[in-house]
C-alpha cells in the first residue's frame, strides 16, 4: 500500500479507511490478529480485511456492513489524527495549482504539522519529485517521519526538525516552490529565497490574520519577489432538494399550463395541476445552500522569485 501507488488487495501493515458513511469514516492500521470496533460490530483484520480487495463491502459481527477504501491524500485529510490545525482540500487545491506543482517538482515546506498538505504535495510531485519539509516541534517531526514510512512515501520526502526562521530549509537553489505555514512567515522569506531555484520559483504563505499578511508582503518586496497577491477561498455547498413555492396571482388563469411542466393531455397530471393551483403552490427541484458554511480559514499570499 502506498499513497501514490494504488494496490488491489489489503495487506498486513496497510493503512485503510473504514467507510461507514459520507460523514463517518476513520483510518485503521491493518494487522494480523487485531479487531476494530464499529457501531455495526467487530471487524476482524485477519479474516475480514487481509487478502480482500480495496473497495470491498465487509459485514460486521452485528450484521451491519462497511466499505474498506484505499487511502488517498483527500481521504487522509478528512481522517488524519490532528496534531495541529490542518489545511483542507479547498485551500490545498488552489495551493497546488498556484505553485505550479507537477511530477518532478522540488518543494520546500514549513511547518509539517499533521501532514495534510504534505501528502497532497507528495502525490503531486511523484514519482521523480521530492518534498523537503521542516518542523520545529521534535515530536511532531518524528511522528510525521513514522507516518510517511507507513504510507510508503518515505523515499519522496525528507523531514527535518529545526527552526526554519533561523536555519532555513537545509537546501539551496533547487526548489521549484516553497510553502510557509508558520506564525511569523516574514522571518523565513530570506531562507525561502535561498532555497528556490535561480529564477522563476514560486512561494506561498498561509496566514489566518491580515496583520501577518501585511508583514509578509513587505518582506517579500524587500527580498525582490514579484507578482505578489493575496486571496481567500470560501466554500459554499448546495443541497439539491424539493422545494415548494407559491404561484403568483396573475389574474385570469391561462389555458396554457406548459410553463408548469405538466402534460395537460394526461388525466393524472390534470388532477395534480388542479390540486396545486387550489393550494396555490408548485413543487420543483432546486439547489439550496446550507444554513451554515465554512467561513474564513486563512489568507494565501503568492509571489514569484524574480
Amino acid at each position: 500500500m502506498s499513497f501514490v501507488e494504488y494496490g488491489d488487495t489489503i495487506k498486513d501493515g496497510d493503512t485503510a479507511i473504514v467507510f461507514l458513511g459520507h460523514e463517518s469514516m476513520f483510518p485503521v492500521k491493518v494487522q494480523h490478529g487485531t479487531v476494530t470496533q464499529t457501531k455495526y460490530g467487530v471487524i476482524r483484520h485477519s479474516t475480514d480485511l487481509i487478502g480482500k480487495k480495496y473497495g470491498s463491502k465487509v459485514t460486521c459481527s452485528k450484521g451491519g456492513w462497511v466499505f474498506i477504501l484505499h487511502p488517498t491524500p483527500e481521504l487522509w485529510t478528512m481522517n488524519l489524527p490532528h496534531r495541529t490545525q490542518i489545511l483542507y482540500s479547498t485551500d490545498i487545491s488552489i495551493i497546488t495549482m498556484m505553485l505550479e506543482l507537477k511530477p518532478g517538482s522540488i518543494v520546500c515546506e514549513s511547518g509539517t504539522g499533521s501532514g495534510s498538505l504534505s501528502h497532497a504535495v507528495i502525490r503531486t510531485v511523484a514519482p521523480t519529485g521530492h518534498l523537503y519539509t521542516v518542523e520545529f516541534h521534535q515530536q511532531r517531526a518524528e511522528k510525521a517521519k513514522e507516518e510517511f514510512r507507513e504510507h510508503g512515501v518515505e523515499h519522496l520526502v525528507t523531514v527535518t526538525n529545526q527552526d526554519v526562521c533561523k536555519n532555513g530549509f537545509g537546501v539551496s537553489n533547487i526548489a521549484d516552490a516553497v510553502f510557509l505555514d508558520i506564525p511569523s512567515p516574514w522571518e523565513a522569506i530570506g531562507h525561502a529565497k535561498s532555497a528556490l531555484k535561480a529564477e522563476g520559483g514560486r512561494i506561498c504563505s498561509f496566514s489566518p490574520c491580515i496583520e501577518q499578511v501585511q508583514r509578509t508582503c513587505l518582506a517579500m518586496e524587500e527580498c525582490g519577489f514579484t507578482e505578489i497577491n493575496t486571496l481567500e477561498i470560501l466554500l459554499r455547498v448546495y443541497n439539491v432538494r424539493t422545494i415548494s413555492l407559491q404561484i403568483p396571482d396573475l389574474g385570469k388563469a391561462t389555458e396554457d399550463n406548459s410553463g408548469l411542466g405538466f402534460d395537460s393531455s394526461n388525466p393524472s397530471n390534470q388532477g395534480s395541476l388542479c390540486a396545486n393551483l387550489q393550494q396555490g403552490s408548485v413543487q420543483f427541484k432546486s439547489g439550496v445552500p446550507l444554513r451554515e458554511m465554512v467561513g474564513h480559514t486563512g489568507y494565501l499570499t503568492f509571489a514569484t522569485k524574480s
